[in-house]
């Protein structure tokens, strides 16, 4: 490779010149969104499959009822993390998230690198979510009396000891009606989406504090016991190693603050609202994520949790002095399953149409509509997203989900600090404080659980890395808006 070449893949873009785009105009995207909006986008994106599904699941297979402990360590990395993100996005308030911040800081190359893992993230995680609202609301219909038939009732493909095996079904149907669904949504654009997401967080909050309440009578502590199962003799199930490779699996739970930094190029007064936004967001959900799991494997022994919906096999368990409570969780989760659905399509889009205003994706990616939605970008989203949830299986795409997230998380802390020494001029509405320490920590706790992650979920994601480098290589770096003008 010669030097000129090899200097072209880290050209940065110019910091001066992305605030100069935010003060002129938004792209065609509509600045609407308040910061109470962003809260509860925040929690609309949080508070789903991982207080729903992933709970009981990582408690069965990974750290029993220890995994308290689990999501507390993830909840540490999140809070070290979110403090970098505040203020990344207060200080460039542009669509692209990570992508972005990236660009400026550390070249194109990374950031592309890190713009085709945050489309793994996404895309993987809207899917991983659209199966857990499939199983809840199987669970309700199956309640009515209503049974939808096998071969349209679970994914494509399992994946069971090491091997793919077809399951019988010929797909998820009802994980693809609920994303068409939401991508007909997002269509009509952010400011009806965001009206939607605050009713169906206001529903979803009164199921979960009502579980919490009613459950907390019915802990039987013997459950809890042994509180650290031990360790089966193979790293990450159960023991120390489970609960650091549970904080791992769970850390895809906390997602959806990652998704509000997408939006940051639609908030009203980014520098402002942003950080209160992210924070707020995510102290709320670690608190309800640590007291869900608590009450959950009181209720029953975490061996019996790995199911698809743990809540509602918590409520049946209790017996009938709580029957009333079951519909009403089984419809909170499914409504608070679809609003993280709808904050993670958008956060998808959102990637998709930063990544093409730069000429490393196909422009039409980067058309607005005259409702200032990104329709192009919106609906590859749904597809692709329905697809995916149709066929694959919940464990693999969660997993995807987590080591892709915590890469994301680790290269914000490093950029903060690395945009300290290279830019210590730059206005800083929010500033991380001791910006040495905390981003060092984030990205600690970050590596750690990406070191607890199976081999194969690397693989996977060196896999797709590779395929992303391909792209990069044949079409990005020669379309590179950056590139034809230098």
């Amino acid at each position: 490779m010669h030097f000129k070449t090899f200097q072209e893949l880290f050209r940065k873009k110019d910091i001066a010149v992305l605030l100069r785009e935010v003060e002129a105009g938004s792209g065609g995207l509509r600045r609407t969104l308040t910061a109470s909006n962003l809260v509860a986008l925040g929690i609309g994106a949080i508070i789903g499959t991982g207080i729903f599904v992933i709970t009981g699941q990582a408690a069965a297979q990974y750290a029993g009822p220890a995994l308290t402990l689990s999501f507390i360590i993830s909840a540490l990395g999140c809070i070290f993390a979110g403090l970098c993100y505040a203020e990344f996005a207060a200080m460039i308030p542009v669509s692209g998230s990570v992508y972005s911040y990236s660009y400026a800081t550390m070249g194109e190359f990374l950031a592309w690198f890190i713009g085709w893992d945050l489309i793994l993230e996404y895309l993987f995680a809207c899917a991983t979510v659209a199966i857990g609202w499939s199983g809840y609301m199987q669970s309700l219909l199956r309640g009515w009396g209503v049974e939808i038939p096998p071969t349209l009732a679970q994914s494509t493909l399992e994946y069971t000891n090491g091997e793919w095996v077809w399951t019988g079904s010929l797909i998820n149907f009802p994980a693809l009606c609920i994303v068409a669904l939401i991508t007909a949504l997002l269509m009509g654009g952010i400011r009806q989406s965001a009206w939607v997401n605050n009713v169906i967080v206001a529903i979803k909050l009164v199921v979960i504090l009502l579980f919490i309440g009613f459950g907390l009578s019915h802990i039987d502590i013997s459950n809890w016991a042994p509180y650290i199962p031990e360790n089966t003799g193979e790293y990450g199930h159960f023991g120390w190693s489970g609960i650091l490779r549970g904080a791992a699996v769970v850390f895809f739970a906390y997602l959806g603050f990652d998704a509000l930094s997408t939006t940051a190029q639609e908030t009203r007064n980014p520098q402002r609202d942003m950080p209160k936004g992210i924070l707020i967001s995510l102290s709320i959900c670690a608190l309800l994520y640590i007291a869900v799991t608590a009450v959950l494997t009181g209720i029953v022994k975490y061996d019996k949790l790995n199911v698809d919906a743990p809540i509602a096999l918590a409520i049946d368990h209790i017996g009938a002095s709580l029957a009333w409570l079951n519909p009403l969780i089984k419809l909170g989760a499914i409504a608070g399953i679809s609003s993280v659905i709808l904050v993670m399509m958008m956060g998808q889009s959102r990637i998709y149409y930063a990544i093409s205003r730069d000429g490393l994706l196909p422009l039409l990616f980067s058309k607005v509509s005259a409702s200032g939605v990104p329709r192009n970008a919106t609906l590859f989203a749904g597809i692709a997203t329905g697809v995916i949830a149709g066929i694959f299986p919940l464990s693999i795409l969660g997993e995807l989900v987590s080591i892709g997230t915590l890469m994301a998380f680790t290269i914000v802390c490093i950029s903060v600090m690395v945009l300290r020494r290279t830019h210590p001029g730059l206005s800083r509405p929010f500033k991380v404080p001791l910006v040495w320490w905390i981003p060092s920590l984030g990205a600690f706790f970050c590596l750690l659980q990406m070191l607890s992650l199976p081999w194969s979920t690397w693989f996977r994601l060196i896999l797709w890395t590779l395929a992303g480098f391909v792209i990069y290589f044949t079409y990005s770096r020669q379309n590179s808006k950056l590139r034809k003008r230098g």
